[in-house]
């Protein structure tokens, strides 16, 4: 939007705080190649346009905001001359994308001294030489710090997650190494009892109906009832009593056993009188290594069901052979980043999922989004476990109006009200030294925020902290270019600075 000209006064322009210190020769080119311009009421210039000029206020109200979801939040609004914005960093000429970082209106007939962008760079570079060099340095090395970290952030997390998956992965590994182990045993044995069944006097009847017995006793294996454990227990004396009344050798050991597979006392009694007493301790010893394999394949086929289950759950995380833009069902990210961060939760924390499994896949970088979840769990239970460990982590996903929300509450101490603010900026934390960074919240809000075009913010009290993230249900631009700038070479998690409107201490 253009304002109406008017004339450039070298005394008036000279008053304002960022021009007290030139000399009227400095000044006079300013009002040459620079113009006065009057605003009525509405918008100056739209964040995301090409930044063309540098504003500096002279009389008026201006307005700053920034784009937030589909909503713009104001920042500051300011009626103090001297304030300025617009193409603040114009003298970086094409090392940085010269973009307007806000939107900026003026609610009151405004007065703004205005210099093209070009201009601007140009009398920087040529009347402050040293300042330009300490401000390009300043810029640059602060965003690569800010990489670093950030990326050290990363690897911490990979690091957590890392040595959690790797204890998760051992336990079904390790108790499949144990049951093969077993299952060898008890094969050797079967073959043994095999070689005794077949040079004793069972008839061909017998035979059959132990065959069959066998099959049906597998069947019941799978489809054993759980139990508790004092219905384990009576069941346990009841079978010990049954074996011993039948003259069964080791019948506490057989019992459990038979427990475990769903076999009772009924079951037994079938099988007594379809083999006769005179066969029935062979055959009963019989069942027990059928039983036994059975159950040794179960352990085997649920621990390598598990160690399976989480290698997609990495590969779900990671979404390492997956596009990084693409339609996502944000319940499978928030479930394999709980699965990857399970051996770090610990069994003190409760998790509660209250899923609508109703909501849309979304489009969004899946990867990124795991990586925002993995903060704020890791946050909460932090939190919880400064507060001695136990409590319960609910994740919550429903419709808030035209978006998805995706809810972290926890029922830790709470952030403090002082500091609630301040959560979101860059290297502040709460945590212990050497346990954060203070970027993983920065990190996440630049995310959801400049990645996804949602927000991201923090309700708290003690007992009841929530963090709530809003993610658009479709894309925000219809051609994807809002959503795939951050598939450009430059680090996805350090996009340009949010220059924020300024105005002198």
């Amino acid at each position: 939007m253009s304002g109406r000209p008017m004339p450039c006064s070298p005394r008036e322009i000279g008053s304002l705080f960022l021009f007290e210190k030139l000399s009227g020769e400095q000044l006079g080119r300013l009002c040459r190649e620079g113009r006065i311009e009057r605003f009525d009421p509405g918008p100056v210039y739209t964040e995301g346009e090409p930044a063309a000029c540098f504003y500096v206020m002279l009389e008026g109200t201006v307005v700053l905001s920034r784009r937030v979801g589909g909503d713009d939040v104001e920042v500051i609004r300011s009626s103090q001359r001297g304030v300025y914005s617009g193409a603040m960093q114009a003298y970086l000429g094409d090392r940085l994308r010269q973009v307007y970082n806000n939107s900026m209106r003026v609610t009151e007939p405004t007065r703004f001294f205005v210099l093209p962008a070009e201009t601007f760079a140009d009398i920087m570079r040529e009347w402050f030489p040293m300042a330009v060099h300490l401000l390009e340095g300043l810029f640059f090395g602060t965003k690569s710090a800010q990489a670093a970290v950030g990326q050290r952030e990363r690897l911490l997390a990979l690091g957590s997650l890392s040595a959690g998956l790797t204890h998760e992965l051992n336990n079904p590994a390790a108790a499949a190494v144990r049951a093969t182990a077993t299952l060898r045993e008890r094969v050797a044995r079967m073959r043994h009892k095999l070689a005794l069944i077949a040079e004793s006097s069972f008839s061909k009847d017998q035979l059959a109906n132990l065959i069959d017995i066998q099959q049906r006793t597998a069947e019941r294996v799978a489809k054993a009832p759980v139990l508790t454990p004092l219905e384990v227990a009576d069941r346990e004396d009841a079978l010990t009593d049954w074996l011993e009344d039948h003259g069964i050798e080791q019948a506490r050991q057989i019992a459990p056993t038979f427990v475990q597979a769903g076999l009772d006392v009924d079951w037994l009694e079938q099988v007594a009188s379809a083999l006769g007493q005179e066969i029935l301790p062979g055959a009963v010893g019989w069942l027990n290594y059928t039983v036994e394999t059975e159950l040794l394949m179960d352990e085997i086929a649920d621990s390598t069901t598990r160690v399976s289950r989480l290698v997609d759950a990495a590969k779900q995380y990671s979404q390492l052979d997956r596009a990084p833009y693409q339609v996502a069902d944000v319940h499978e990210l928030l479930d394999s980043t709980l699965l990857m961060l399970s051996g770090k939760i610990g069994p003190r924390t409760r998790i509660v999922k209250e899923y609508d499994r109703t909501l849309p896949r979304i489009p969004a970088y899946p990867a990124e989004l795991n990586q925002v979840w993995t903060n704020l769990i890791d946050n909460a239970v932090c939190a919880m476990d400064g507060a001695g460990g136990d409590g319960t982590l609910t994740v919550r996903t429903a419709l808030h109006e035209d978006r998805l929300l995706v809810e972290f509450r926890d029922t830790g101490p709470g952030v403090p009200p002082e500091i609630r603010d301040r959560v979101f900026d860059p290297f502040f934390t709460t945590k212990p030294v050497g346990r954060g960074t203070g970027l993983g919240l920065d990190i996440s809000r630049r995310i959801v925020v400049d990645k996804h075009h949602g927000s991201i913010g923090v309700e708290s009290v003690p007992g009841d902290t929530r963090f709530r993230v809003l993610l658009p249900l479709a894309a925000v631009e219809p051609d994807g270019t809002a959503l795939s700038a951050a598939s450009s070479d430059e680090p996805p998690l350090t996009s340009e600075d949010r220059t924020t409107p300024q105005e002198p201490a």
